[in-house]
Parts: C-alpha cells; sequence; structure tokens
C-alpha cells in the first residue's frame, strides 16, 4: 500500500505526493534583519529561503536578477517579509557597501550578515596567470571583508550581531581542480579571527 503524506494544506490523496519538509522554528529569528551575498542561487538562495521561512527580514545582494526573481517567487507572497533584492556586482565594492547602507536604512538595522558569494570554476594551476589569480581574489574574497567593515561598526555600537562567512572544503580535502578555490577559502576562514578579537559580533568562518 503506498505511503501518502499530509500536506500544508490537508491530507494528500496523491501517492507520489512528496512528504512536506518540516524545519524547526527559531522565535529568535522573526524579525531579525539579515544581508546576504550571492542570494540569487545555490546555497545563497536556500539560505534567503529558510531566513524568510524563519520570518526575518531579508535583503540579499547577487549579479543575477533572473535567479534573483525565482527565489523570491519561492519565497512565496504570504511570507511576513517578503526578501529585497540588490543587483549588484560584487566586485564593486561601493556597489556593495551602498548596497548594505541601503538595507541598513531600510531595515532600521542589520543583525546578520552571510558573507556567501563565490564562483568556483575549474582551473588548473599552470593555466592560472596574475590576471586571472586576481578575478579570483575578487570574485571570491575580497568583498567577505568590506561587507563585514559595512556592517561591523553598527553591531559593534549595539553589542550585538552575526557574521557568517561561508567557504569551501576543498582545502581540507586538498582538491586540485581549482587551486584558487581552496586558497581563497582558507582565506576566508582566517579572516573571522581578528574580528573575534572585537566586542560585539560573532563571526562564523
Amino acid at each position: 500500500m503506498p505511503k501518502t503524506f499530509d500536506l500544508a494544506d490537508g491530507a494528500s490523496t496523491d501517492p507520489t505526493a512528496a512528504p512536506v519538509q518540516k524545519y524547526a522554528s527559531y522565535p529568535s529569528l522573526v524579525d531579525r534583519t539579515v544581508f546576504i551575498t550571492g542570494g540569487a542561487d545555490g546555497i545563497g538562495s536556500a539560505a534567503v529561503e529558510h531566513f524568510v521561512r524563519q520570518g526575518s527580514q531579508v535583503a540579499f545582494a547577487d549579479i543575477n536578477e533572473a535567479k534573483a526573481l525565482e527565489t523570491i517567487e519561492r519565497c512565496g507572497g504570504e511570507a511576513r517579509h517578503v526578501p529585497v533584492f540588490h543587483h549588484v556586482d560584487l566586485v564593486d565594492i561601493e556597489a556593495l557597501q551602498s548596497a548594505v547602507a541601503t538595507a541598513q536604512e531600510d531595515f532600521g538595522s542589520l543583525q546578520v550578515l552571510v558573507n556567501n558569494a563565490a564562483n568556483d570554476d575549474r582551473h588548473s594551476w599552470d593555466e592560472m596567470t596574475p590576471e586571472y589569480w586576481d578575478d579570483r581574489i575578487n570574485v571570491n574574497l575580497r568583498h567577505y571583508f568590506f561587507a563585514i567593515q559595512a556592517v561591523a561598526p553598527a553591531m559593534l555600537d549595539a553589542r550585538h550581531g552575526s557574521i557568517v562567512n561561508i567557504g569551501s572544503s576543498s582545502y581540507m580535502r586538498k582538491e586540485d581542480f581549482f587551486l584558487g578555490m581552496p586558497s581563497l577559502s582558507r582565506g576566508s576562514r582566517g579572516s573571522p579571527a581578528h574580528w573575534q578579537k572585537r566586542s560585539g559580533p560573532r563571526v562564523c568562518g
């Protein structure tokens, strides 16, 4: 006998229906203000959706407008807070920090920063050029620091805030098909060490 599952709007009679995903609810995240980089697709998109599901106020920055609109649509029109998209090329630090400032003004504060954006194009060490290395730095690491720089003063003043740097575990697995990513992921884990010495926000690398 096929198993049926209870859906959000009642009992399902479709034996092929997928089970409803049940997630923990965190009251402390309701109305929490969050800024996510690279929130249009992949891990970043999932982060946007899950914070929205918890009732948080979310702003996210990305270069991919089409994927960003899909993410917003998946969050649903009945969300407590509809996520706000900022169309930003994160290589442009001035534009990134401007988006952060706009989100701070719109929300009144930013209590959580999720540094997520990255690009793991495959490449080999012998084909690496100085120009491509600089590009990997700019796309995968530099904006992490400058996003923190933009949110940290207010978090320090409030003595409250959370900063999460998401990186790849490829450097621990010694993967050799995109040398730039493992090197930069290690850097994304190293930068929190400085901020953790400052009173105020909690930083996770």
